[in-house]
């Protein structure tokens, strides 16, 4: 299981990478294989602004629908409008092509509450 040190991560099971003060925002490898076969992804709105944990997409795949959270309060600056054609990505690139969005984060501090690697990797290894 991948899990890209460099990023910062939700008790959620989502990630975020630090780009010039915005906020790329995905699911991680361990989500995505909960999930199983991505096969919908909603895309949400650019310009909508979102609160911490507050629902930012919906993931829908073979198993089961899932929420996706935004793991700080911000406003949707860009999204990625090729997961409508290609859901997959998520399963396939779940750290590269499979990105939801980028967040202009209203409190850039906030993103110092997210998890790094070690504590995620605890998280989900259940110690």
């Amino acid at each position: 299981m991948q899990l890209p040190d460099d990023l910062r991560y939700s008790s959620d099971h989502e990630w975020v990478r630090i780009e010039g003060g915005r906020l790329r925002l995905g699911i991680t490898d361990y989500a995505q294989d909960a999930l199983g076969d991505v096969v919908y992804v909603e895309i949400p709105a650019v310009g909508t602004a979102v609160q911490a944990n507050a629902k930012v997409s919906e993931v829908e795949s073979t198993k089961s629908v899932s929420d996706i959270y935004a793991p700080v309060a911000g406003t949707i600056v860009e999204v990625n409008s090729a997961l409508g054609d290609t859901p997959e990505a998520l399963n396939d690139d779940p750290y590269g092509a499979g990105w939801i969005c980028i967040l202009e984060p209203d409190d850039p501090s906030a993103i110092a509450e997210l998890l790094d690697v070690d504590s995620y990797r605890r998280l989900i290894e259940g110690t």
